[in-house]
């Protein structure tokens, strides 16, 4: 079996890779990176690094998912039973000011995935069996009900990382009501784990106290949110990639699309409220 895994190079994609290698010993892993510099690429060359031990059975090709002709050749050239999109322009605040990178990666470079997996089923061949995406907790946006629900309304997105994730998952159902392709999206919440982002608050925060200088608190140290480990998130991506949307017929005689969208996340810590008091007491 052949597995395309876009954002290979990231945090949860080079773990993806490494737990596919390690256990399903026939697959093939296709992994495509652009190795941007959103955050210090060595952390990223590092854990390609680790996958290399694997031989053959792991490919690497750099590119941008944005770049049309290299996604439709990666498709020709593997012919991937399952891809997994993880590639993106991640970060929230990151979106605020440089919105072209979010336009470029998460709806540009989704939409050629997505006609790649439409063009895999071209002249009769299998294609693609299961396209999995990551979409993110962020679609809940300012949503008070807690815990998040994949029923309740996310269409009131705070940042625009949240409306390429929301679009994300609206155009991935279109693709799979218009060419019967099977489609999970897997909205995260928060990922920690070694070798994880820099830029993410629970390093921020440890790097400053192990300086002894201060943290800074958002929302005057009301701000909650729920952190997951990734090797929880990669067992359920793997659990995922497994079990497709099934392919079946309505009571109108129409197909009926075969998509889903799952929360994925464990609640271990409210971070906020337990450095707020560390903050008060110091």
């Amino acid at each position: 079996m052949n597995v395309l895994v876009t954002g290979a190079a990231g945090f949860i994609g080079s773990n993806l890779c490494m737990r596919l290698l390690e256990e399903q010993l026939d697959t093939l892993v296709v992994g495509l990176d652009n190795l941007n510099t959103y955050y210090d690429v060595n952390i990223k060359q590092w854990r390609l690094e680790q996958l290399t031990e694997f031989g053959n059975r792991f490919v690497f090709i750099k590119g941008n998912i944005a770049d049309k002709a290299l996604v439709d050749k990666l498709f020709d050239e593997y012919q991937p039973q399952i891809v997994v999109n993880l590639a993106a322009q991640a970060g929230v605040r990151y979106s605020i000011t440089n919105p072209d990178a979010y336009i470029e990666s998460n709806l540009i470079g989704f939409y050629n995935i997505l006609e790649a997996c439409r063009h895999s089923y071209d002249e009769g061949r299998e294609g693609v069996k299961h396209l999995v995406y990551a979409s993110s907790s962020s679609v809940y946006g300012s949503n008070k009900k807690v815990p998040y629900s994949t029923d309740d309304k996310v269409d009131n997105p705070v940042s625009l990382y949240a409306a390429t994730k929301k679009s994300n998952e609206l155009m991935a159902h279109a693709y799979s009501k218009l060419y019967d392709i099977p489609s999970t999206g897997l909205r995260f919440f928060t990922v920690y784990g070694p070798a994880g982002r820099p830029d993410m608050a629970y390093f921020g925060f440890t790097d400053k106290l192990l300086r002894g200088e201060r943290i800074k608190i958002f929302n005057y140290g009301n701000c909650k949110r729920d952190f997951t480990y990734v090797d929880d998130i990669v067992e359920g991506v793997m659990r995922v990639m497994a079990k497709a949307p099934e392919r079946k017929m309505g009571e109108d005689g129409l197909p009926v699309p075969p998509y889903k969208v799952y929360n994925i996340g464990i609640i271990i810590l409210k971070t906020c409220w337990i450095l707020s008091r560390y903050c008060r007491r110091n």
